[in-house]
């Protein structure tokens, strides 16, 4: 019996490559935005004890250095939040490329298994029809046979 074989199977394989690739990097940059996020979080609990803290130092005996500090380090802390809100959204930016890239993978992948999918359709069809004429010859044969005797 004849065996299938997918004319573009190496292409095939190439897409199955690149689908897992693109979803390992789908994966890396959904790490790296909850890492980011984790950060700007963290830098938002540091500046609300900071926050606390000042006001704290003016309610009791007012220490002006100790105020002075707090402030200080109140206004790095927002800086600090800026810049890693700014990171959060390249990281959410570079997901959703890493998503759509994966999303065009994967299309690929799945147009070329459904020209797989055709293809051994047809070629079930040619044996079908392989198979039905051998059997309609091999009918014809024993008729003309049976007829001879």
């Amino acid at each position: 019996m004849a065996k299938f074989l997918y004319k573009m199977q190496n292409i095939l394989d190439l897409k199955y490559k690149l689908e897992s690739q693109a979803k390992s990097s789908f994966a890396a940059a959904a790490a790296k935005l909850s890492l980011e996020e984790e950060k700007l979080e963290s830098l938002r609990r540091q500046r609300g004890r900071y926050e606390k803290q000042a006001r704290e130092l003016v309610t009791g005996r007012l220490d002006f250095h100790e105020i002075k500090v707090n402030r200080i380090a109140i206004e790095a802390t927002k800086g600090a939040i800026q810049r890693q809100a700014l990171a959060v959204h390249v990281a959410e930016r570079n997901l959703e490329n890493a998503r759509k890239h994966l999303q065009e993978v994967m299309t690929e992948r799945k147009t070329h298994e459904i020209l797989k999918e055709k293809e051994f359709d047809e070629f079930k069809k040619e044996l079908e029809r392989e198979e039905s004429k051998a059997v309609d010859e091999l009918v014809s044969f024993t008729h003309n046979h049976a007829k001879e005797e």
